[in-house]
């Protein structure tokens, strides 16, 4: 069947022809014909501006009133946009054909000169800085990696946002931590949450889905941005190739100018020469391999930034649907009786604070380290099952109304404070067993990661009764800072200081030199007051990869430095030989006088 009328239903035509005003069409049809729309003059209409109104035809106010109201009610469906980034205006809309036009943009404009060139500078540094291990090298390739990816974004018209420059700051605050640090595990989580927040920035994330996946959504603007460099070049080679040849030219001459000059000047003074040989990094054949790669990788990096900001993928598109609301009492009733057993559970708790660990051994017949050992785990293991417990029980928590509302709040907020009281006695019983056998690194992480927890706690509850709008940006953020935290602080000196005031105050017979002499360089000013042989003894190992190490300056930490500093004015005594017995007397750090395994906890 035909969708065109027939003759006979066809109404008569009336006399006139073109001059015979027709009826306004519907924004969408109008918008989609490439038409204005019925209250928005065309460009026919203002030329005919000056006719009469016999020869021009203008739609009643109903009309127009109807063809507003449309529009408005089109912009009501539309919602709002997926990311918090807004495209500058006239930026073409996707349709919503689907999963995929809710989460990929318009294509990005073609790349500018200004992010062609940083990034270049960023393949250069990488090749240049990042082959010889980690440092403020990362800084320094960070920074026109950020500036590719800024150009980008102001070329697509968008516009920084409270919470980009957060997630931007934050990942430039992380990569500091490798600078000053020389340990290399809080360096691991300070590059990784780094990477993390610089993904959040270019891609403007609020929701769980969002948040989750779009801090590893830069890898998905990898390959998307190596095509969109190559286009944006060949599109700008071909229209301006004269100054392209006047860019290469200056860049040779320059490049010669300074080769020349820098070699005879180099050549007639010592110390400028030392002072080339320390700020340059050293260029040999061998490296060249390794150098390409990382250029490479610099190269695909900065354009993956860059596209990400200027083209991000929506994942707030992605959703989640609620689960099936249940009734009041099935959903109640087991939150009810957790929040009992919690209670009966911190009033012990609240007995032994009050108390005294002395009534606890009377009853128990447990030590103070044996009674702490026996429940942290435990007690980690609850706080993580309990924010479990509550993301399923608001998942499928009653949604009728502001009763149903009430009850959530006045079953899931004692739980929360309940089990902030658990987090505090987990943490109590870690300070317990530490002041008992001293800091390792395992002991501080979890009780690093106890404390997270506890901080999430209290955003759950600032949620409760704030709104959750920001929780999943605040989690982000509570992690990130508390990594950032943690590297500033110090871990391996901070246990290296924990263990030398232990050893010093009497409450230690002799320190674990088997387990700080592994520390890395940030133990080494809290190791040097030790007394001899407990000094040398922990030190040697230290002193070997420090001195020894000829790591260029950008690929040196300031703790490294500040060792290989106090080392050269106080180098270890001795061969090692009467290290053997060192630390080794009585019951130390982790040893039991019958046990011949040491215990890592």
């Amino acid at each position: 069947m035909s969708d065109q009328p027939s003759e006979a239903s066809r109404p008569p035509e009336k006399p006139g022809g073109a001059d015979t005003p027709r009826p306004p069409e519907p924004p969408a049809a109008a918008e989609a014909a490439g038409t204005p729309a019925a209250d928005e003059p065309g460009p026919s209409e203002a030329r005919t501006a000056g006719a009469t109104p016999s020869d021009t035809a203008r739609p009643s106010p109903a009309q127009a009133s109807d063809g507003r109201r449309q529009r408005a009610q089109a912009a009501q469906q539309a919602g709002p946009p997926g990311s918090p980034w807004q495209h500058g205006a006239g930026a073409p809309v996707a349709k919503d054909d689907g999963m995929t036009a809710r989460l990929r943009p318009p294509p990005p404009p073609l790349i500018r000169p200004a992010v062609l060139g940083s990034v270049l500078a960023t393949a250069l540094l990488s090749a240049l800085f990042l082959s010889d291990g980690l440092g403020v090298n990362l800084l320094i390739v960070a920074v026109p990696a950020s500036l590719a990816a800024f150009f980008a974004a102001q070329a697509a018209g968008r516009r920084l946002r409270p919470w980009t420059a957060t997630w931007a700051v934050g990942g430039l605050a992380l990569l500091a931590v490798p600078a000053l640090r020389d340990a290399g595990w809080p360096t691991f989580l300070a590059v990784v949450s780094a990477f993390a927040l610089g993904s959040l920035a270019l891609h403007g994330s609020r929701s769980w889905p969002g948040v989750l996946i779009g801090s590893l959504g830069l890898f998905d603007s990898v390959v998307p941005g190596i095509i969109w460099g190559v286009r944006g070049i060949r599109a700008r080679a071909g229209g301006s190739r004269a100054n392209w040849g006047a860019t290469l030219r200056t860049t040779a001459v320059a490049l010669v100018l300074l080769v020349v000059f820098g070699t005879l000047f180099a050549s007639a003074d010592a110390a400028f020469a030392e002072l080339l040989s320390s700020l340059m990094p050293e260029a040999s054949v061998g490296a060249g391999p390794w150098r390409t790669l990382l250029f490479a990788l610099g190269l695909a990096g900065a354009l993956a930034a860059a596209h990400a900001a200027a083209a991000p993928v929506r994942w707030d598109g992605l959703t989640v649907r609620p689960g099936k609301p249940r009734g009041r009492a099935e959903w109640a009733l087991p939150l009810i009786v957790l929040n009992l057993l919690f209670a009966a559970f911190i009033t012990l708790q609240l007995v032994v604070l009050f108390g005294g660990y002395d009534k606890v051994r009377d009853v128990t017949g447990l030590s103070h380290a044996e009674y702490a050992r026996q429940g942290f785990w435990q007690l980690l293991w609850a706080t993580l099952l309990t924010l479990l417990v509550i993301a399923l029980a608001l998942r499928w928590a009653p949604r009728g109304g502001t009763g149903d509302r009430t009850l959530v709040r006045s079953v899931l907020g004692p739980l929360c404070v309940l089990t902030l009281v658990v987090v505090a006695s987990a943490l109590r019983r870690m300070d317990l067993y530490v002041d008992e056998y001293g800091l390792t690194r395992l002991r501080i992480s979890v009780a690093a990661m106890e404390l997270w927890l506890g901080v999430v706690l209290i955003l759950i509850l600032a949620a409760g009764v704030f709104g959750a709008r920001f929780l999943p940006r605040a989690v982000a953020v509570s992690a990130a800072a508390g990594v950032l935290a943690f590297g500033l602080i110090s871990p391996d000196g901070l246990i290296a200081e924990q263990n030398v005031q232990r050893f010093e105050d009497g409450r230690s017979t002799s320190i674990d030199i088997d387990y700080v002499k592994d520390l890395s360089a940030d133990a080494v000013p809290a190791l040097d007051r030790l007394p001899e042989p407990e000094r040398s003894c922990a030190l040697r190992f230290i002193q070997n990869d420090v001195l020894h190490d000829d790591t260029p300056w950008y690929a040196t930490s300031w703790g490294e430095a500040r060792a290989k500093e106090i080392l050269e004015k106080r180098p270890v005594k001795g061969d090692g030989s009467d290290c053997y017995r060192v630390g080794r007397e009585g019951t130390g750090d982790g040893y039991e006088p019958d046990d011949d395994g040491y215990d890592p906890y």
